[in-house]
């Protein structure tokens, strides 16, 4: 008798372990599945995107135009460099100046410098946004004052004015990356066609040469980069750039597929353009970082470029609001969603 009193006090203990047991793993459930919609909450918070202010970047533009010409070693130039480290210090305290000798294709001593405004240097996911800060020296597309330097209001100063704006921006609201704003100089002091100097092999895009071989920061490597050049133009049309195409294919079509989700599909424009030798064919091949240009493609000139490209036409009437809103408003929201 106490030998089946004990089996039926054991098959008892059982039972009441077995339900402890289910009920355990019923509140597990209960609990995950409570979970379940936080985690689903956090992953859909909506990310608040500034608002590019294409009146501030026209301002910005302006401001480099009223130096005159930013020809290298120029006095408006030095100006304008002055200008330019002083604005990114009102967004950031890491601004570099990368100060190099370099001999223009005339046989010219020079002093180039580069201007680099960093944002949250301590992230290591990293995204560089490019654009050249000098104007041309010549206006050899011109049929008038050919010898005469542009002000290059679209060609240099649209990039510059579009990256200073980001900055503002960046300064109040810091994105998921560090950002790294590199304003090459000497980037259109190339040797024309019709020079009565001995051919110079690599002419153009001095500053981007030299940043590509001795990088601001040692190591310094971002996922990607994008090049700004002639963004400012009324229509402003930007191609699939055959080199920005074939160093950084996702890139292109990422920040082309917002243009068109943000309503400025006129602007980006899903064709390739001849390949151009800008400032980010040598950010590719010098420091591997994959970097796409955005500039603008123009068919139905000679050149292919914006029709007032390097004449004294390049000036603040060849600048557009909606085309520096386009291209402003895609990088941020292409930055913020990082």
């Amino acid at each position: 008798m106490k030998e089946k009193e004990l089996l039926g006090e054991l098959n008892s203990l059982k039972l009441k372990i077995y339900i402890i047991l289910i009920f355990c793993f019923f509140c597990a459930c209960i609990t995950d599945s409570k979970k379940e919609p936080l985690v689903q909450k956090l992953q859909k918070e909506k990310i608040t995107v500034p608002e590019f202010n294409s009146d501030s970047a026209y301002q910005y533009i302006q401001k480099q135009v009223d130096f005159g010409p930013r020809v290298i070693s120029s006095k408006a130039w030095a100006n304008c460099a002055k200008w330019l480290e002083k604005k990114f210090l009102e967004y950031t305290s890491l601004v570099i100046v990368q100060e190099a000798p370099t001999t223009t294709y005339d046989g010219k001593k020079h002093t180039l410098k580069n201007i680099i405004a960093s944002f949250s240097p301590e992230k290591n996911n990293r995204v560089a946004l490019f654009a050249h800060w000098d104007s041309r020296h010549i206006a050899d597309h011109d049929n008038n004052n050919m010898d005469k330097p542009i002000l290059g209001a679209n060609d240099g100063g649209s990039g510059v004015g579009v990256l200073i704006e980001l900055a503002r921006n960046i300064s109040r609201n810091s994105p998921r990356i560090g950002i790294d704003i590199i304003l090459f100089d000497a980037e259109d002091y190339g040797q024309p066609e019709n020079s009565k100097y001995p051919l110079m092999e690599n002419s153009w895009c001095l500053g981007s040469q030299y940043w590509g071989k001795n990088p601001h920061k040692v190591n310094y490597y971002a996922k990607y980069g994008i090049l700004l050049d002639m963004v400012g133009a009324k229509d402003a049309a930007f191609y699939h750039e055959e080199l920005s195409a074939y160093f950084a294919p996702n890139i292109i079509n990422k920040v082309w597929k917002i243009g068109h989700n943000l309503g400025y599909g006129k602007h980006f424009i899903y064709q390739k353009s001849p390949q151009i030798m800008d400032d980010h064919y040598y950010v590719n091949t010098l420091t591997g970082i994959p970097t796409i240009d955005i500039i603008e493609h123009d068919p139905t000139t000679e050149h292919n470029f914006n029709k007032h490209w390097h004449t004294h036409g390049d000036d603040m009437n060849n600048i557009n609001k909606e085309t520096l809103k386009a291209v402003g408003q895609t990088l941020l929201e292409l930055l913020y969603k990082e």
